[in-house]
């Protein structure tokens, strides 16, 4: 692994400080002696558990003394990393190490359900697996009824959580038993990509991820399954990015816009960068983030009927919004928006063409048919538009081009 050292103590001594926890063995004491060097508070060269606790206060006494304001800060942005993510190698119990039948045994063991496999369909329709959180859901979702709409049932597994939970990194951990789940692996995905067949992944992006937490996924994946294609959602812009709280909507021009949208996107743009020099043009993007800024700019303009306002949690907090709350969850019927961009990235193929409406159930009202049809002409707007898409569609036919 190439990875950048990214841990303190605290997380590292998780499994001495958590209900979920076991005794740290010696050779693990061992370990973050090495590392930490100022834990060993009686001099005597070797690291108890008692030190290694009083440690982990320390340092989470400094954390909370920092002043953080948790009421705008949401989602965690600032976190520790086990430190086993900077070694050469996952340890020997990692469940990802393990021959095929051996991970599907452990699944079954653990949660008492078998490898989820499916028939190879015609057409070109991907099965799929996924990881993600609160953002992708309602995507994963809204996809599932696009695909259904364009005249076929689309194979997705999906292992998601909230926030955090639902990230590569935390996904790998939890999935292999490893680190914060050390001897707990759940490897519902890994089971299945080892013992089935699958075409593309699709992931949630979360704050100050890493290549390495992809390319774990990546390794793993085109070990069983070469020619598998992968997507990372670069979500959208989020009132975190502000300096200060806004208290009205005056603050979304569309200069500021644009920003908010280079400040998000970039850092996933340079992400699939990286994973590009190892791979190749196998790792795309999901460009929710411009559909999102391209929704947010027709609002201006009047363009979106129906719809109230930018953001709820700003200024008149109007119910029908881009953004209903603080976090930066999607309002009511955006779903269908970034629903709209899965399918036109992986399917290479404008919402646009398909015929009559989409069965999303939920209000019969809103959105109306006349804004269902402009968030499927924003979302191949954004697709076709992003470069780190995979889509061209030069000669505008709603397809995307061959590839040359």
């Amino acid at each position: 692994m190439n990875c950048k050292y990214f841990a303190s103590l605290s997380l590292v001594l998780i499994l001495a400080g958590t209900s979920q926890a076991q005794s740290p063995s010696s050779k693990q004491l061992a370990s973050w002696l090495k590392r930490f060097p100022k834990a060993d508070t009686n001099k005597d060269g070797a690291l108890s558990v008692e030190e290694a606790m009083a440690y982990r206060s320390v340092l989470q006494g400094k954390k909370k003394g920092k002043g953080t304001n948790t009421s705008r800060a949401g989602a965690p942005r600032e976190f520790e990393v086990d430190p086993g993510w900077e070694m050469e190698a996952f340890p020997e119990h990692a469940v990802s190490l393990r021959s095929p039948e051996e991970i599907a045994a452990i699944y079954s063991k653990v949660s008492g359900s078998s490898v989820t496999s499916y028939e190879k369909q015609e057409d070109g329709i991907l099965r799929i697996v996924g990881t993600g959180h609160s953002f992708m859901t309602p995507g994963y979702g809204a996809f599932l009824k696009i695909c259904k709409a364009a005249g076929f049932e689309q194979p997705l597994l999906t292992h998601t959580g909230g926030g955090m939970t639902g990230s590569t990194r935390y996904k790998w951990e939890q999935e292999n038993g490893i680190f914060q789940f050390d001897g707990k692996p759940q490897p519902k995905l890994l089971a299945s990509i080892a013992n089935a067949e699958w075409e593309a992944m699709m992931w949630g992006p979360y704050f100050n991820d890493k290549p390495v937490y992809y390319s774990c996924w990546i390794d793993f994946c085109l070990k069983y399954n070469p020619g598998v294609k992968f997507y990372l959602s670069d979500a959208w812009p989020q009132l975190y990015q502000f300096e200060e709280p806004p208290t009205s909507e005056e603050v979304f021009t569309v200069e500021k816009l644009d920003q908010l949208r280079a400040e998000r996107s970039g850092g996933y743009a340079d992400l699939v960068g990286a994973l590009r020099k190892d791979y190749g043009e196998t790792v795309f993007i999901l460009p929710t983030c411009d559909a999102m800024v391209i929704a947010a700019k027709r609002f201006l303009k009047g363009e979106l009927p129906g719809v109230e306002g930018i953001h709820s949690a700003v200024g008149e907090k109007e119910t029908r919004a881009l953004w209903r709350d603080q976090l930066g969850h999607l309002g009511p019927g955006f779903d269908r928006l970034e629903g709209y961009v899965f399918y036109a990235t992986v399917y290479g193929r404008s919402p646009e063409l398909i015929e009559g409406d989409v069965k999303f159930g939920g209000n019969a009202d809103f959105p109306s048919e006349a804004l269902d049809r402009i968030f499927r002409k924003i979302a191949w707007q954004a697709v076709k538009g992003n470069p780190l898409s995979g889509v061209v569609d030069e000669d505008g036919d709603g397809v995307a081009d061959p590839a040359k």
